[in-house]
């Protein structure tokens, strides 16, 4: 057990520090920009509003790391699905083959990443909010700052909980040899702590900023991931509730379903949370995010390594017409409609389209796509989960409403496609709404959990080697098992 907690000092000791590595001034794009050394000592940090700030803007450039959105996310939050298989060759990156046909062992490094990455985050989360209070500065923005840590948490502990069900709570940093070691907590006092998070982050985050602080988390962000763990809980009441209070807040449907997820409409009315990414020219460190590298076009100058790509049962359940299945699979042969010619023979016959990045915006050196945000919480899902809540508590025409909102966006003006939902009875139109989430969130790291949360993973993934009372969550690392001396337990069935 001392071996340990020592491990464990240790290990938070980096991330206390790691946090200085990050130094930002402010939270638009321009805060990606990260100076390459001058770092500030440790000792002297957290005394002023500068600090505050530059700790708050390490929070948000966590998010891109490696652990955050590589192998581990692609293994973890989408290859146990039906969209999506691993891709590239069958010799490259082999170990995600075994999160596709569910024989990931509790060794697998991917999981640790992830395990990993989640805490590192709620790490970051943790030094704002019970370092923020001792700081002198303006009000105003302490709270502020509190509440985007408590939503930047909650969305690391709704990443933890649903990939592995009980899991260790972290709400503060550690100050006894204790609390270095911490046992799972079960899943449902997990949910509650992401619950009160929201809560209160809500109730202090803006509805908007100016340009400058573009892709900070909003009251909107708040209330739409709320809702979302609501619909995970079956609380649909709650779902229905705070749906309503985002449709209230001027968020629109972007137009053109294919350019929403093109970097120059990064950022737009339809977006509610995005993890913010940039190209900085001289600065390779902050240029980062290796999201829509990996899951590029193989083959392609400037493409990327063809990871997670589309599988042809996602490319065969769209309806006839649907413009959204060419707006989410790039296809051997197209032409994209930014202009690049994908070649007709390769290892893999589709790719991700919303991940993707045109040809020409490659710079040697860097990473291929590092300039793509990545789309967390979008408009569209906040009316599917108002569809479906209003539909679980009876209230059919608003549940057609909202889910016919986002069909009209998807046929965008064409006629003879995508007709509106009619069918009224409780159980046919869950079916429907489900199927609109398949097709408007695909690729979007929804689709495995969705099965599992609706009860029919044995159905649906059976096939994939899905085996029940197992795989409705992944093993817990068993590198954590061993630190732990024994407080961390394995999953059933690992």
């Amino acid at each position: 057990m001392k071996n340990s907690r020592i491990y464990y000092k240790q290990r938070i000791a980096v991330y206390l520090t790691a946090i200085l590595f990050i130094i930002t001034a402010g939270c638009g794009k321009s805060f990606l920009d990260v100076p390459p050394q001058g770092q500030q000592p440790s000792e002297q940090f957290w005394q002023s509003q500068a600090d505050a700030t530059k700790g708050v803007n390490a929070m948000y450039a966590n998010l891109r790391e490696w652990k955050q959105v590589g192998f581990a996310s692609v293994g973890v939050e989408s290859l146990g699905s039906d969209d999506t298989e691993k891709g590239s060759t069958p010799a490259d990156a082999s170990f995600l083959t075994t999160f596709d046909n569910f024989s990931v062992s509790p060794a697998e490094g991917q999981l640790l990443d992830f395990w990993q990455g989640q805490y590192q985050e709620i790490n970051f989360c943790n030094q704002v909010i019970d370092n923020l209070p001792n700081i002198s500065m303006d009000a105003a923005l302490k709270t502020r700052y509190i509440a985007e840590a408590k939503f930047i948490r909650a969305y690391a502990n709704f990443r933890l909980v649903r990939a592995f069900g009980d899991v260790p709570l972290r709400l503060h940093l550690p100050k006894t040899p204790e609390e270095y070691n911490l046992s799972r907590t079960p899943a449902a006092e997990v949910w509650t702590a992401i619950e009160q998070d929201l809560t209160e982050a809500a109730t202090a985050l803006p509805v908007s900023y100016a340009a400058a602080d573009k892709g900070r988390a909003t009251k909107g962000a708040a209330l739409s991931l709320h809702a979302k763990v609501a619909m995970y809980r079956k609380k649909w009441a709650d779902a229905l509730n705070f749906t309503d209070q985002v449709m209230k807040l001027g968020y629109t449907l972007f137009p053109n379903y294919e350019q929403l997820f093109r970097i120059p409409n990064e950022n737009a009315g339809e977006s509610i949370f995005e993890i913010q990414a940039q190209l900085i020219p001289g600065n390779k460190d902050a240029s980062n995010s290796q999201y829509s590298q990996i899951q590029g076009v193989k083959e392609a100058v400037g493409g990327g390594w063809g990871f997670n790509v589309p599988t042809a049962d996602l490319a065969g359940t769209y309806e006839t017409g649907d413009p959204r299945r060419d707006a989410t699979i790039i296809f051997r042969g197209e032409t994209t409609p930014e202009g690049d010619a994908i070649a007709l023979a390769g290892v893999n016959p589709r790719f991700n389209q919303k991940s993707y990045v045109p040809f020409d915006k490659f710079i040697s050196g860097y990473n291929e796509g590092a300039d793509q945000n990545i789309r967390v919480i979008r408009y569209a899902e906040v009316l599917l989960i108002n569809a479906e809540a209003a539909n679980e508590l009876g209230n059919t025409q608003q549940a057609l409403s909202s889910v016919n909102a986002v069909r009209l966006r998807a046929r965008n003006g064409l006629t003879g496609i995508l007709p509106d939902i009619t069918v009224t009875e409780k159980v046919a139109l869950r079916n429907a709404i489900w199927q609109e989430r398949r097709v408007e969130l695909a690729m979007e790291s929804d689709r495995y959990f969705d099965v599992i949360r609706q009860g029919r993973a044995p159905q649906v993934f059976g096939k994939l080697g899905f085996v029940t009372g197992k795989n409705e969550v992944w093993p817990i690392p068993q590198n954590e098992i061993d630190i732990s001396a024994g407080k961390l337990t394995q999953n059933p069935g690992y």
